[in-house]
């Protein structure tokens, strides 16, 4: 882990100005056996189109989150307006056992043995291929294997700690 110094901002205060960041809602997932996880991110970016590669930071306090690593692969899935029950779903807001929320949405095994969401906007399956914890994050780094595109619709968006649409 690298060594951070202790910033003199106060967290509260860059949490509140990076809620004015618009961040595209997405659903990242892994699989290993029986065993799935899907969390709602907005923390997600291309790398490079050449080889195409991405990064996704989730949080390192959660244990769950362990399967993105033993998995060795995993799936960015880009949701669309119309699907913001889902993202509440996969966030935990809608209070729904994680067990239980793969049966929300179509879902199906990508190439990677990652979930993949057939309804996605897009979907960007990833071979892993480094981790890094940053502070309370992990960045998972990953070469994407295979792109499913889904039905074009308005992006859904996370700002000002609400969903919007564009």
């Amino acid at each position: 882990m690298p060594n951070l110094e202790k910033s003199r901002l106060e967290p509260p205060h860059y949490r509140e100005a990076m809620s004015r960041l618009a961040g595209h809602v997405h659903i990242v997932t892994a699989g290993s056996g029986d065993e799935r996880r899907g969390v709602t991110i907005t923390a997600a970016c291309s790398v490079s189109d050449d080889p195409p590669s991405l990064l996704v930071c989730l949080n390192a306090g959660n244990p769950r989150n362990a399967i993105f690593a033993s998995a060795g692969a995993f799936a960015l899935n880009m949701l669309g307006a119309s699907q913001q029950a889902l993202a509440d779903i996969f966030s935990g807001r809608a209070k729904i056992a994680a067990e239980e929320r793969f049966a929300h949405g179509v879902w199906r095994v990508g190439e990677t043995g990652a979930p993949v969401l057939d309804e996605a906007v897009a979907t960007f399956e990833c071979r892993l291929t480094e981790m890094k914890t940053i502070s309370t994050h992990t960045v998972l780094f990953g070469a994407v294997e295979a792109v499913h595109l889904g039905p074009r619709q308005p992006a859904l968006l996370y700002h000002e700690r609400l969903y919007r649409t564009l």
